[in-house]
């Protein structure tokens, strides 16, 4: 069967919407307009062409690299939590726990933009789970198409940015740094118990 046969425009709503979610660009905004308000300038088209070339190499290759380094999903999205919980202390504290020397634009736009906003964790376990259900054709379109919405959502809230006022940003960036806090928390405890009982069981054999 051809490869393109192999598309399924309803497995597509599925993957798109069910990313969509995972990744939440829309969530995401207050983050990134916080970021740029503290002088951080964000590559967009960098940070999008970067996540969705780590999500199409997980994708295929996903188990292998986790494997080669051994590292485990739960791990690999511990390590993920533990990067939204700093940023989300950045934007309760008005500290600065990342390096904002010279190389701010590429730590700003690689981390915590590309990794863990857009290809996390989450996304990153969302994706291996798909494969045993949607042909690869159909999962790389919603990838593609998630990845549009996301540079055009980013570069929405980059340009809209100067029209916010110093105290919408402050309560903004306040408001969400708590729902990171608690994602970031709910991500940590929901990976760490289980991993804790696989090196237990480990452990016992």
């Amino acid at each position: 069967m051809n490869l393109f046969e192999q598309f399924n425009f309803q497995d597509f709503l599925t993957c798109f919407f069910a990313l969509l979610a995972v990744i939440d660009a829309l969530g995401a905004t207050p983050i990134i307009i916080d970021l740029k308000h503290k002088g951080r300038e964000i590559n967009v088209g960098k940070a999008t062409w970067i996540s969705f070339a780590l999500m199409i190499i997980f994708l295929f290759c996903g188990e292998w690299i986790l494997h080669l380094f051994s590292v485990d999903i739960k791990s690999f999205a511990i390590g993920g939590a533990i990067i939204l919980f700093l940023v989300s202390l950045e934007m309760l504290m008005d500290v600065n726990l990342f390096n904002n020397t010279a190389d701010a634009t590429d730590t700003a736009t690689l981390i915590p933009v590309v990794f863990p906003l857009l290809a996390g964790a989450a996304t990153f376990t969302t994706l291996l789970a798909f494969r045993s259900q949607f042909s690869i054709i159909t999962i790389v379109a919603a990838v593609v198409a998630n990845m549009i919405w996301v540079y055009i959502v980013f570069t929405i809230a980059l340009k809209a940015e100067k029209a916010f006022s110093g105290t919408f940003i402050y309560v903004l960036r306040r408001f969400f740094g708590i729902i990171l806090l608690a994602i970031s928390i709910r991500l940590f405890t929901s990976n760490l118990f289980p991993l804790i009982e696989s090196i237990q069981r480990t452990l016992d054999n």
